[in-house]
């Protein structure tokens, strides 16, 4: 216990506060968790999907379900007690195709961009592990020299961290947040010369109850512009993903030129990887500043909400009464599947379905944090370790063991190998599972000197033959 004290204490001594987490850790919800997000992919939630709040678009649907449900009032309530104003359903039948086709190509389109946007995060992902890994593995500390050996130690760990620092500046930049004064970015980014550390930090205003209950209800006034504090800054805030990579780019030239990263082949994978980050920060820029064109939102806009105020005109003649019902329960769909395919359109925001960045950023770090807690292994070690059984399940013998026997009898033993993963149709399950154990007893045998160097080899071989 005090041996974790004192480490605790060494790793949290400093000026600077411990690097808080990326995302909450209580699984306590209030009423703004179910209504932002993105939702938590760690959570679990037991209730039938049909009756789940969190991650639905009901809240938004509310309003314009309360309209559709008087406006079908009112024109049945007219149609019943003061002039019949059904029509003929043949314009729901048409206008019911173009409604199909209008919200499946916003759908389509919208689900495009999501995805994409997730491939794009997982193209950080790979090149950010492999660039981590190329660096810590493959670029050599002249330890020859205490000092110079240990300031190429503390360049690595500084270019690692940058690559974290890289996923969270981008994560900030997609959601229109600039500068570097946000908890989860300012601790790994403070000592770099960038435009974003020049600008001044924009201190986030609490909204009003009205404005936030606006937005869950989906009141166009009461949507926040995204880009506001961009336009708020008075100075150049710069592009802290691109700057980043710009000072990864300067470690590398600098690990070239002093020949610490010698291999050809790992200097290409390394540039590879640094392009692959900035195909990244260009493809997620193209998805956020390209959205679908403003005149085809328009349009299935209008063509929706004119077939739904038809509906009463055109149900009522067959449903009287039941119209109402039947027009709030149609609005429904057709609107929910438009809301859905409005909110995933841009997939780099705060709404519940969009995509977990926080959750990348930090699998980043974790991975990035894994790779440096171990010096580089050496391979020799692993292949020598007392624990390596070279050909388990077949045999429990260890890599010493087997190192003692000749080229022949290793190779005799791993042409048996094969013969376990197999079974006749004869139910020989049974014949198989005592072979296995036959010849891990002939091996255990062999290890403590009670058979010959073959012995063991020769038995699977004589218990495949008597399988067989």
């Amino acid at each position: 216990m005090a041996e974790k004290t004192n480490t605790t204490a060494s790793v949290s001594n400093g000026s600077t506060p411990a690097r808080p987490p990326l995302k909450k850790q209580d699984t306590d919800k209030d009423i703004d968790d179910y209504f932002i997000g993105p939702r938590d992919l760690d959570h679990h939630s037991k209730w039938p999907i049909f009756l789940r709040l969190h991650g639905s678009i009901t809240p938004e649907m509310i309003l314009p379900l309360l309209f559709v449900g008087g406006w079908s009032s009112m024109i049945t309530c007219i149609s019943k007690y003061v002039h019949d104003l059904g029509i003929n359903q043949l314009l729901l039948t048409v206008l019911g195709f173009v409604v199909g086709l209008a919200l499946s190509f916003r759908s389509s389109t919208a689900y495009e961009r999501y995805n994409e946007g997730r491939k794009y995060w997982a193209q950080l992902t790979l090149a950010s592990q492999s660039l981590a890994r190329l660096i810590w593995i493959h670029v050599d500390e002249r330890h020859s020299d205490p000092a110079v050996g240990k300031q190429d130690l503390i360049a690595k760990i500084s270019c690692l961290n940058m690559i974290s620092a890289y996923a969270v500046a981008l994560k900030h930049k997609l959601r229109f947040e600039p500068g570097v004064y946000h908890d989860d970015l300012i601790n790994m980014v403070s000592h770099l010369d960038t435009y974003a550390k020049a600008a001044e930090p924009q201190p986030r205003k609490k909204q009003n109850i009205f404005k936030t209950a606006g937005q869950f209800l989906g009141v166009p006034m009461a949507e926040p512009n995204p880009r506001k504090l961009e336009k708020a800054s008075r100075v150049p805030i710069g592009n802290l993903p691109l700057e980043i990579l710009s000072h990864l780019s300067s470690y590398m030239k600098q690990i070239y030129d002093n020949g610490t990263f010698k291999v050809s082949i790992y200097q290409t994978q390394s540039l590879n990887a640094l392009t692959t980050m900035n195909d990244v920060l260009t493809g997620t820029d193209r998805i956020l500043n390209t959205p679908l064109p403003i005149a085809y939102s328009i349009a299935i806009g209008q063509i929706t909400w004119v077939y739904i105020l038809l509906l009463p005109f055109q149900l009522y003649k067959s449903l009287g009464w039941v119209t109402i019902p039947a027009s709030i329960f149609a609005a429904y769909i057709i609107l929910g599947i438009a809301l859905i395919g409005r909110e995933i359109e841009n997939p780099f925001g705060d709404d519940v379905n969009d995509l977990p960045l926080d959750a990348y950023c930090e699998q980043i770090r974790k991975d990035i944090d894994i790779i440096m807690s171990k010096s580089p292994p050496i391979f020799a070690h692993v292949v020598n370790h007392a624990e390596n059984q070279l050909l388990y399940p077949l045999s429990h013998m260890t890599s010493a063991g087997w190192a003692e026997k000749s080229v022949e009898e290793i190779r005799s033993a791993l042409a048996t190998k094969p013969g376990m993963h197999f079974h006749n149709s004869h139910g020989t399950a049974t014949t198989h599972h005592h072979h296995i154990e036959q010849h891990k007893t002939e091996a255990h045998k062999a290890e403590e000197g009670g058979a010959g160097p073959g012995a063991a080899p020769r038995a699977a071989a004589a218990g495949d033959g008597g399988g067989d």
